[in-house]
């Protein structure tokens, strides 16, 4: 067969097969390089589990448990204050690469809504928080119970 003028032979039936599998196989292997962020983490005191899962075309975080569990004592919104920490949403982020995300993280402790950032890092996630446009950031690593 002839396309633009150089002679290319047609592929058979096995060659067509193995093209198809290699082709297949460096999919799965880069999908598997991009690591999952989705699973339950153990925040770096040990004190709280964050559920982080799939939601709304982003991941959302919910606290899932305390060992000490408490209401939202220091939230901004004094409605809130009575709820429990249990059950609340405390990340919701996007995607901004493969294994990177980007959104907000509240801090039930401190009643604080930051903008954040998360990388998933091996059997853990590096979160940094920050406020004042990124002028003053704090870092965590919560690792995947």
């Amino acid at each position: 067969m002839t396309i633009f003028g150089l002679e290319r032979p047609l592929l058979n039936a096995r060659q067509a097969l193995c093209t198809l599998l290699l082709a297949g196989a460096l999919t799965t292997a880069a999908m598997a390089e991009a690591q999952e962020i989705a699973g339950t983490y153990v925040n770096e005191t040990g004190r709280t589990k964050v559920k982080i899962s799939d939601c709304n075309s982003g991941v959302c975080g919910t606290i899932v448990w305390m060992n000490q569990p408490v209401n939202d004592i220091n939230n901004p919104d004094a409605s809130k204050r009575d709820r429990p920490v249990v059950g609340l949403q405390a990340v919701s982020m996007k995607a901004t690469g493969p294994g990177t995300y980007a959104g907000t993280l509240y801090d039930p402790e401190t009643g604080k809504t930051y903008s954040g950032k998360a990388r998933v890092a091996g059997n853990a996630v590096e979160l940094s928080g920050c406020v004042l446009g990124g002028l003053i950031c704090k870092s965590a690593t919560w690792r995947r119970d």
